[in-house]
């Protein structure tokens, strides 16, 4: 166990839990709006999100010392040049691969466009810091969401544009505002020491809390409805998010883990469409 464990720590650290959940995620979401992408959609999705991820974490770690504790952020500040190159690399290859899959299309513009809103959202939170701390979970998730659905939604044809589509793009949006929301609390003690602001750093451990605890089961509520109202057609897809949800709350609220192992087990959620590649 503890050699997986040692093992998850380093996919974390170079990002690549973040990029399966996302892989999985637009898995989620082509089975649910009923279309088939390529495979190259999602390698270009997972060399996005890396390289998002990446450069958020190299930013990050730009403010820390050297004597910084070991985790994802002591990680990108050691190894900065080799992560820069590779950055640069993976980031070439992603463009010149979507020029070459898409052409100069309209699916190109669309999805360059959005992550240079992406990036231009990340650094204006930075630049504001403490001051919009609050919207940092909530933008990251709105755009985390987006980014993982919008080539589903760009070739779902109009007719399944429906309430129930729409419905599971905003119960997923609401999990990933709980993971980041449930992460802030955990890593609180070392965002304080780093300097980084989060909504944990705003709002006292002792009223977020109860805060996640409401967002939990209201979203558990939420997606219980939906599987009892839902066409059967897509009944499986409230059922994975009810899941993941089920997850998220017993790992946060009734687990005597450590904090890594907690993190681990919510991250490892993400990964649970990937059920639907055996449907």
């Amino acid at each position: 166990m503890q050699f997986l464990f040692k093992i998850y720590q380093r996919l974390t650290w170079l990002s690549l839990d973040v990029v399966l959940g996302s892989m999985a995620g637009m898995l989620f979401f082509e089975r649910a709006l009923r279309v088939e992408l390529d495979w190259q959609e999602y390698a270009l999705l997972a060399m996005a999100v890396w390289c998002i991820y990446t450069a958020d974490h190299l930013m990050d770690a730009r403010k820390l010392a050297a004597e910084h504790a070991e985790d994802r952020h002591h990680f990108h500040l050691i190894y900065q040049k080799p992560l820069l190159l590779m950055l640069s690399i993976v980031g070439c290859i992603g463009l010149y691969g979507a020029i070459k899959f898409f052409g100069f299309s309209q699916e190109l513009f669309f999805g360059a466009g959005l992550g240079v809103v992406i990036l231009g959202i990340m650094l204006a939170v930075r630049k504001l810091a403490a001051k919009q701390a609050l919207l940092k979970e909530l933008s990251s998730a709105v755009f985390y969401v987006i980014g993982i659905s919008w080539l589903p939604w760009y070739e779902a044809p109009v007719i399944d544009y429906t309430w129930t589509a729409f419905g599971l793009t905003l119960l997923y949006m609401g999990l990933a505002y709980l993971n980041l929301i449930m992460l802030s609390s955990l890593d609180k003690e070392s965002d304080s020491e780093s300097g980084f602001s989060s909504i944990a750093t705003i709002i006292p451990q002792e009223k977020l809390n109860p805060r996640i605890h409401q967002l939990a089961i209201g979203l558990i509520l939420v997606a219980l409805i939906g599987l009892l109202l839902v066409n059967s057609l897509y009944r499986i897809f409230p059922g994975l998010v009810l899941l993941m949800l089920f997850v998220h709350y017993l790992s946060f609220f009734k687990s005597d883990s450590s904090p890594e192992q907690i993190r681990m087990r919510m991250e490892i959620a993400f990964l649970i469409p990937a059920i639907l590649l055996l449907l």
